[in-house]
């Protein structure tokens, strides 16, 4: 892949999806934008009210939480569905946001062994547009070749991170939660 390979996501070009915990979709070539969080930055107490606030959110739009409400959404027009995916989006980001948990890259050494990960293979295995590392959960938008490289760079990025920060915090135990949040951009705006 080259630098002039990049692009938005083009609905006419072949298109991956994965399904863990989340969907995943996976163009080659095209910016996505990631979400990691730290395993204990939701609390199980924040969590219940974040999945209340989920369930009042899709009842505002006439989706049931108690069934298959993602199958019901999907049969929506793209911009309904959109509507209702960014609302999803900005009430977790909001609970995210809080700083809740241990907060292990308030700390600026904590928080540079997760950026300089994210440089080193730069333009070699992906492309890294742009990263922040918050308190708690980290975004970036970068593109890659294929699904199999944006899966197995994202597993490889947060076990080194997790285990070089262990090692500095001399501890063990659960660090980024087990999934990620992604979506890939659709256009420059």
């Amino acid at each position: 892949m080259k630098k002039s390979d990049i692009d938005c996501f083009n609905p006419a070009a072949d298109l991956s999806i994965v399904n863990r915990s989340l969907p995943h979709w996976i163009q080659a070539g095209c910016l996505c934008f990631v979400t990691w969080r730290l395993n204990d930055s939701l609390p199980m107490t924040v969590l219940s009210a974040l999945d209340s606030e989920i369930a009042g959110l899709l009842r505002d739009h006439e989706l049931d939480p108690a069934v298959d409400w993602k199958a019901e959404l999907n049969r929506r027009d793209s911009v309904a569905r959109g509507k209702v995916h960014w609302k999803l989006f900005c009430t977790r980001d909001r609970f995210l946001d809080q700083g809740l948990g241990e907060c292990h890259f308030k700390h600026f050494e904590i928080a540079q062994i997760v950026m300089e990960s994210l440089l080193h293979f730069d333009e070699q295995r992906y492309y890294l547009s742009d990263a922040i590392v918050m308190p708690n959960h980290v975004h970036f938008i970068a593109a890659f070749p294929d699904e199999e490289k944006f899966l197995s760079q994202c597993t490889q990025w947060k076990r080194f991170t997790a285990r070089a920060i262990h090692q500095r915090l001399n501890r063990t135990g659960e660090f980024w939660q087990v999934d990620q949040f992604d979506h890939l951009i659709r256009g420059p705006e």
